[in-house]
């Protein structure tokens, strides 16, 4: 046995055993997610996903060791470059704090991505992330819910008295710092409270609101906690109210693309009792909604008013128009509407809304487009054939992402959820987690006379693989395995 002698124990280093932090590692991912509902009271959740991403680019910037990116982030570097000559074309303050606004969502949303890809398992595993989303989920949920029940309800937030009421003239700023709990709309010809908390829009809403069900489903897979797992499916349910009251079509398709996509993907693997039963289960609760009195109603009334098609046909045209006149690096943010008649029912906003298609067209050009959504279809395609199950639902986010980028923007929230798939799915590449076994055929149980009569006890039996039970089961204490089976 080693000794050490006093003379070498004071020699010891005084730092020889590492300084414990207080906070657990990735802690402003946790505070991001799990504070959320504070940041929004207090009128910060548009603002707070650049602040923690400053956190964790210090830890990624004192490693020791080099920092992995997913693959292909090439592209999604050279979108930032193009972003940034876009600047060039910015004028005035509005305009100018718009694009620092979305340049830092742009930069945010990735190192929170490159930071899980780097984060060890045994510090942050995936579970604790996917719970993350869930409980992001739960609070989406929560807003929707509340928009519901206080669709009037608008809170005056501490931002709202730090900004000045000159930047607050306008009006993406008021509405930023002033969060309401629903957009109330009468396009139906009566007034529908449509949930936009905890965001600022409810096609925000609606965007998280679908980005996160995958998640939701990835969780359900490796359930831990059966008080919470109760809480989720009580929830699921009850979703589908402030869902229907958002008269989303986008997120009404989105969540069809995730029911059918990762059926027809999990069915393929063998999975098809789970697939089965997850069908059954959508389609009785899909019966139940469409043949509800109120909701039946409102869905009818829905699909029978186009309301903003006229209108976004009128932006989406406008956005090519002037793609066309500046094709390189864009007007640097929206602009504003040429259309010559507003609707009565449709006010046209900025030219380069409504859809992250034509923010990105618009603001920065058709090269900036090329890279920006080339990125991600480039990770749709890479992992189209994903491993493990967690990764394949973190495919499928990033697909719906794509998939409702004509529609819906990705900024804020959204792009972070994006990009927290990508790193999760990044990460199963380089440090992959076991593949779980496949279930072994069902051996049909013994009789009861078989295993008295061969003179051992059940425990015996089992140790040399037998399968020993009855017709309901195996016996208490056993596994059920026959002996040369």
């Amino acid at each position: 046995m080693l000794q050490t002698s006093p003379t070498d124990s004071a020699r010891a280093p005084v730092f020889a055993s590492p300084r414990r932090s207080m906070l657990p590692y990735g802690w402003p991912l946790y505070a991001l997610f799990y504070g959320f509902p504070l940041w929004w009271v207090l009128g910060l959740a548009e603002f707070v996903w650049p602040i923690f991403a400053v956190f964790l680019l210090a830890n990624l910037v004192v490693r020791r060791g080099s920092v992995r990116v997913p693959k292909g982030f090439g592209l999604y570097i050279l979108f930032m470059c193009w972003m940034a000559a876009s600047a060039l074309h910015v004028s005035g303050l509005d305009k100018l704090f718009g694009f620092v606004y979305r340049m830092l969502l742009y930069t945010s949303a990735p190192i929170v991505g490159i930071f899980i890809l780097n984060s060890p398992k045994r510090l942050l595993p995936n579970r604790a992330v996917v719970k993350m989303m869930v409980f992001f989920w739960m609070v989406v949920v929560g807003g929707g819910l509340l928009g519901l029940l206080l669709p009037h309800l608008q809170i005056t937030t501490v931002m709202s008295k730090l900004v000045p009421k000159r930047i607050q003239a306008n009006p993406f700023v008021f509405n930023l710092v002033h969060p309401a709990t629903a957009q109330i709309q009468h396009f139906l010809g009566y007034p529908v409270p449509r949930p936009a908390a905890p965001f600022v829009f409810t096609n925000d809403w609606g965007g998280n609101f679908a980005l996160l069900v995958p998640f939701l489903l990835a969780s359900w897979a490796k359930s831990e906690n059966p008080r919470r797992d109760r809480l989720v499916r009580l929830l699921v349910p009850l979703s589908l109210l402030p869902v229907i009251f958002s008269l989303n079509r986008t997120l009404w398709a989105s969540l069809g693309l995730i029911a059918v996509y990762g059926s027809v993907r999990f069915g393929a693997r063998g999975r098809s009792v789970a697939v089965i039963q997850a069908a059954v289960v959508m389609v009785a609760l899909g019966g139940f909604v469409f043949s509800f009195g109120p909701t039946k109603s409102l869905i009818a009334d829905r699909v029978a008013t186009p309301h903003s098609n006229n209108g976004r046909q009128s932006l989406y045209t406008q956005s090519i128009d002037l793609a066309m006149k500046q094709p390189l690096i864009g007007y640097g943010g929206p602009q504003q509407s040429t259309a010559a008649t507003k609707s009565s029912n449709y006010k046209h906003p900025d030219v380069g809304t409504q859809g992250q298609v034509w923010t990105v067209l618009v603001s920065n050009g058709m090269p900036a487009t090329f890279f920006f959504f080339g990125y991600f279809i480039a990770f749709c395609w890479r992992t189209r054939r994903a491993r493990s199950p967690l990764a394949l639902w973190c495919h499928i986010v990033v697909l719906v992402a794509l998939f409702q980028s004509p529609f819906y923007g990705l900024l804020a929230a959204q792009l972070h959820l994006v990009f927290i798939a990508i790193g999760l799915s990044s990460r199963e590449e380089v440090e992959p987690d076991p593949l779980p076994e496949r279930a072994k055929p069902r051996l049909r149980p013994l009789m009861v006379g078989g295993v008295a009569g061969s003179g051992l006890t059940p425990r015996e039996l089992e140790k040399d693989g037998a399968r020993v039970g009855g017709p309901w089961g195996p016996w208490p204490g056993t596994s059920g395995i026959l002996p040369g089976n």
